[in-house]
């Protein structure tokens, strides 16, 4: 027998006549994160509901679906016929299935089918009365219980005591695609997060500068896209050979200016990978402040060269915000392994904070970034990614 797990969405309800287009995205990812555990899981859609019927372990099950962005929370639940009897020995099953010697409960019913005779408070109480009649060491609290008893009355009527926190935001996918700037470090990963949150499908692409940083940090980063994934669905990592674009800076430019051309010629090279594979925008993870080279000023000189919109949804967080996201994410573990990237290497002894913009221009004069930009576009490794399921 299949298991019902009530899925809820919480900001698509508020869109309009879109609405539909929201929810066939959520659907489609749900049927993809589902693939893995159970092929043949059926979802059906109902006004403010997603029913999922499945025959895999719950905890698989749920493991899954609370990786899915658009989804608010998942209910585990038991399902009957509309009748007040079968619902009152629906709850007390339900109820047996907790650990209620001792707790306090309370029932609460939600009657989307008017067609039912019974209104809601009517419900609750009978059900709650049920319980208390079958169940010994049990009392209400109807302001603070230790466990809700949840009654939905639709087509069929539903029951479940738990809800699993989804991510919410909107389905991935509904909002384009972005690449994103990814370092080894804490902050770009949770950028790529708190952005798929939002909808948009993230390709990350990555400088690597071997033998000045290590191959561990590559393999730091995939492992980084292993975990992302995990909320994703398979991922594309782009690999630039970064080392002789370093070289040019290093030989031909200002000490004091070689993060922020760093900078800009990642951003370059980003933009012309992001147009060929069809993304409209770069992300990166930078904070406002939190070092030299993500000044409003610094940060003004390297959006110049950009011909696309960049994206930093970290640019409000303090560092102690960031760090309990990634957190959450399941990325901090990984960032803090002491394998650095060339952001972390290459930092001048005394870098250009508040740059000037016509400095900037000025310190360029003695490199050509058109040429390398198409250096660092050659040799590009493409790594595919497959979450870690």
């Amino acid at each position: 027998m299949d298991n019902i797990y009530l899925i809820s969405f919480g900001e698509i309800a508020l869109k309009g006549e879109n609405r539909p287009f929201f929810e066939r995205i959520l659907m489609q990812r749900i049927r993809k994160a589902l693939k893995p555990v159970d092929e043949k899981a059926k979802l059906q859609k109902t006004h403010g509901r997603i029913y999922c019927f499945s025959e895999a372990p719950q905890e698989k099950v749920l493991d899954c679906l609370k990786r899915v962005f658009g989804i608010v929370y998942i209910s585990p639940a038991k399902s009957c016929e509309l009748t007040i009897e079968q619902v009152q020995e629906t709850a007390l099953e339900v109820m047996k299935s907790q650990d209620y010697k001792g707790k306090t409960f309370k029932v609460e019913t939600r009657r989307p089918n008017k067609s039912f005779p019974m209104k809601s408070p009517e419900i609750s109480r009978e059900v709650g009365a049920y319980i208390l009649k079958n169940l010994n060491n049990l009392k209400v609290d109807v302001h603070a219980p230790q466990i809700q008893l949840d009654v939905e009355i639709r087509e069929k009527a539903f029951v479940y005591s738990e809800r699993v926190p989804g991510p919410g935001g909107l389905p991935l996918g509904c909002n384009g695609k972005a690449m994103l700037l990814l370092s080894g470090g804490i902050d770009s990963p949770v950028a790529a997060y708190m952005l798929m949150k939002r909808g948009v499908e993230i390709e990350p692409i990555y400088f690597h500068s071997f033998p000045f940083t290590s191959d561990r940090a590559k393999e730091k980063v995939i492992e980084l896209c292993k975990i992302l994934s995990g909320y994703s669905g398979n991922m594309r990592l782009h690999v630039v050979n970064f080392t002789e674009v370093l070289k040019e800076l290093g030989e031909n430019t200002p000490n004091e200016f070689l993060t922020i051309l760093m900078r800009r010629m990642m951003v370059r090279i980003a933009q012309e990978t992001a147009k060929k594979i069809g993304a409209q925008a770069l992300v990166t993870g930078e904070s406002l402040g939190q070092v030299a080279s993500q000044t409003i000023e610094a940060l003004a000189a390297t959006n110049e060269v950009a011909t696309m919109p960049i994206f930093r949804p970290l640019i409000g967080l303090d560092k102690i915000e960031i760090m309990d996201t990634a957190r959450k994410v399941g990325t901090y573990d990984i960032s803090i392994q002491p394998y650095a990237d060339c952001c972390t290497v290459f930092v001048p002894a005394h870098p250009k904070t508040r740059p000037n913009l016509n400095a900037v221009n000025e310190a360029e004069q003695n490199i050509n970034p058109i040429i390398m930009t198409e250096q660092g576009l050659k040799d590009m490794e493409i790594v595919d990614i497959y979450p870690n399921m």
